[in-house]
């Protein structure tokens, strides 16, 4: 077993767009374990979009990244050496590993590592599908959106991880789910893949007037739900062809997270159309995890919840793929693979 973890810090705060000199690959030797800890070899590193906000020092509602610390992260890896009698060598587990190839884990923590079974889901998929993103989508979807069968759910960023497992959950509560993705090759992955009713590409529609008469095209009975993850000119759309009392699930808005002000073109609709507009944060909501992922674990295994993974390999090309993911050049969940 190497003796050396490489990991990546964050050096420095960005001032508008990241790049990679915010980034430092470094190598740090990996302590001996003590009693109760648990050393954990990762196969994969999640890279998610709520990353960008923590390398920020503005108030938010978690607290920034420090500097010369590992990025945070979540991962999924396997027990390779344990002093803790409940996790074994050869253990899967997910957890908050951050951007390293190992990490050392105090097990006694309750919830700091989750052991895994790999028999019907795929390792990688508790990052995803199965994982943190599936369950945000499942929280917004249910429990915000709530759609009743008939009514039409709108996703935007819909070939993502969050996205596309939100229209599929859609589509098994009886919902039309319409997709909104960029570029013709996601579109047609939203529909025929993940067999949304239709998907909207917003790169051929550059003014509100025209994507708002590509929604009117795709929802013909106007909108009942909204799952938002990018905001800006597509929320604007969205509210313009919402029926009386829709909902939408503020999950985020990748649109200013470079520090952009994101104005809304017309908030009057909120009361004119009663909508209820409520933004979450998933970590808050633990109490709905074991539900949520029993329904996903469930749907995955049986082949009735698909998903599409962007995979980087090695630990330092994290921050290209992770820059990569903030400009949408991912296609669906954005992984990883450290070995």
């Amino acid at each position: 077993m190497s003796q050396v973890n490489r990991q990546i810090h964050l050096v420095s705060r960005p001032t508008g767009e990241a790049g990679t000199d915010n980034f430092k690959l470094v190598e740090q030797p990996i302590p001996e374990l003590a009693d109760g800890q648990v050393l954990v070899r990762n196969h994969y590193l999640s890279l998610d979009p709520y990353m960008r906000g923590r390398m920020n020092e503005s108030k938010s509602y978690a607290a920034p990244q420090p500097l010369d610390a590992v990025m945070i992260g979540g991962t999924v890896g396997e027990v390779v050496a344990s002093k803790n009698p409940h996790f074994a060598v050869g253990d899967k587990v997910v957890g908050m590993g951050g951007w390293q190839e190992y990490q050392l884990v105090d097990a006694n923590q309750r919830g700091v590592l989750q052991k895994v079974d790999t028999t019907h889901v795929p390792l990688s998929a508790y990052l995803g599908a199965v994982g943190m993103p599936g369950v945000t989508a499942w929280y917004g979807l249910v429990k915000i959106i709530d759609p009743k069968p008939g009514q039409t759910v709108v996703v935007s960023a819909a070939s993502g991880a969050v996205g596309g497992a939100v229209g599929q959950l859609a589509k098994v509560r009886g919902a039309r789910a319409v997709g909104i993705a960029g570029g013709a090759d996601k579109c047609r992955y939203v529909v025929e893949e993940l067999g949304f009713d239709a998907c909207i590409d917003y790169k051929q529609h550059t003014d509100l007037k025209s994507l708002s008469a590509a929604l009117k095209a795709e929802c013909p009975d106007g909108i009942d739900g909204h799952f938002e993850n990018v905001g800006g000119m597509i929320l604007d759309a969205v509210m313009l062809r919402s029926n009386a009392f829709s909902r939408i699930a503020m999950c985020g808005m990748i649109a200013g997270y470079n520090g952009e002000p994101i104005p809304l073109t017309l908030p009057q609709l909120i009361l004119t159309n009663r909508m209820k507009i409520e933004g979450f944060i998933v970590s808050e909501h633990m109490d709905i995890w074991p539900e949520a992922l029993k329904e996903l674990g469930t749907l995955v295994a049986t082949g009735k919840l698909k998903f599409r993974e962007s995979v980087a390999q090695g630990l330092e090309n994290a921050p290209e793929a992770f820059l990569g993911l903030l400009k949408g050049r991912n296609f669906g969940k954005q992984l990883v693979k450290l070995i």
